[in-house]
């Protein structure tokens, strides 16, 4: 609950890298997380992250933990953040709310491939 109430990392980012977004027809959740990389020799780092997200307390709570979770981390160790990572450092989600752990991890996903395919 605290996430939901006291989100980390929230709001546009103005000057992202990329922008990663999805959204479940079912429940109508939608998320954007935004990422700014550092490049670091040959290492590219999540030097800035955040989210906007329109839908429910869990939906607002997996996106405020992804963006813990992933700062400071590179693209590929941040692209591995599973949908289980996220509700086991929330300390659970309840099993119909599992869904919303997946979107986040997947809108993580959505940026790290838009800002590689933007490097091209």
């Amino acid at each position: 609950m605290d996430h939901f109430r006291n989100p980390r990392n929230m709001g546009e980012m103005k000057d992202a890298d990329a922008i990663g977004e999805v959204g479940n027809p079912v429940c109508g959740d939608l998320m954007y997380i935004y990422i700014k990389v550092k490049e670091e020799g040959v290492t590219e780092v999540i030097d800035g992250i955040s989210f906007q997200t329109f839908g429910c307390a869990a939906a607002i709570a997996t996106s405020s933990m992804i963006t813990e979770l992933a700062k400071g981390k590179t693209l590929e160790e941040a692209a591995k953040i599973t949908r289980d990572n996220i509700a086991d450092s929330l300390d659970g989600l309840p099993p119909i709310k599992l869904h919303c752990s997946n979107l986040a991890s997947d809108a993580l996903r959505d940026a790290i491939k838009k800002y590689r395919e933007k490097k091209k």
